[in-house]
């Protein structure tokens, strides 16, 4: 699987793709600036539509899904950090190379 990082201006949630990469920072060491998985655990994200990613962030900010790291992660995020994150990851194209 090979990842290209998409122009901003492509596809996105309501939030800022551009501070949405500053703000991966804090995402790299489980899911790489790419959203391609760094750690066994842990789900790739590139391409996941941010409506999806919004939600899930949101989830785990808020307490209604748990994961000892996630919870941690993103107990700080405002609303507008969680749809920038949404923006960056869900405008990252993923093409994928199906088994012969």
């Amino acid at each position: 699987m090979a990842a290209t990082i998409a122009s901003v201006g492509l596809a996105r949630a309501d939030g800022d793709a551009a501070s949405g990469r500053k703000k991966a920072a804090q995402c790299v060491a489980c899911h790489g600036i790419d959203g391609l998985s760094k750690m066994p655990l842990a789900p790739n994200i590139a391409g996941s539509p941010a409506m999806y990613l919004e939600k899930q962030l949101k989830a785990f900010r808020d307490g209604a899904r748990s994961d000892e790291t996630m919870n941690v992660v993103v107990k700080p995020l405002s609303d507008a950090d969680i749809a920038d994150l949404a923006a960056w990851y869900s405008g990252i194209e993923v093409e994928v190379t199906l088994p012969q």
